[in-house]
């Protein structure tokens, strides 16, 4: 059974995952939060346009402007959050799922140098933090499957794979 400490760092790998899950449905469907319905991916909208044509700020801007439209960028981005979501709540693959989600989250800071309420911190930082103290940390095996997936063949063999 985990400590408290244990079952913290668990909840709190659930809840950044559920993070991103959220923004994964949402844009999906259009929930009605970030997205509205007749923008949803699901019915052509593009998950990625508003957010690059209009949210994007700074020395980056008409590099992120130029990706408006791109569904490789689509794809890329939504895989992505769900991809990273998934690892985090079930507990697996927490290496990747740091990996991807740092690259996310300097992409995501980046697109909106100087961030908006902190001159040089912000929520992405935050988030980029901990996915790599969960990555550096057996935080899957609590309250995850990150014991059961560690020990298959595939993952001994293949380090970063945990």
């Amino acid at each position: 059974m985990p400590d408290v400490k244990q079952s913290l760092f668990g909840l709190t790998r659930i809840c950044l995952g559920w993070i991103f899950v959220w923004a994964f449905m949402d844009k999906m469907w259009g929930l009605g939060f970030a997205t509205e319905s007749s923008k949803a991916w699901s019915k052509g909208g593009s998950p990625t346009a508003g957010f690059l044509q209009f949210g994007t700020e700074g020395p980056l801007v008409n590099f992120f402007q130029s990706l408006v439209g791109n569904g490789a960028v689509d794809w890329l981005f939504m895989m992505g959050v769900l991809g990273i979501g998934l690892a985090l709540i079930l507990g697996i693959m927490l290496r990747l799922a740091a990996i991807s989600g740092v690259l996310l989250m300097t992409l995501l800071y980046a697109s909106m140098m100087p961030p908006e309420n902190n001159p040089l911190v912000d929520e992405h930082v935050i988030y980029a933090f901990l996915l790599v103290i969960f990555a550096l940390m057996p935080a899957g095996e609590w309250w995850g499957l990150g014991r059961w997936w560690s020990s298959l063949t595939l993952v001994q063999k293949i380090s970063w794979l945990k």
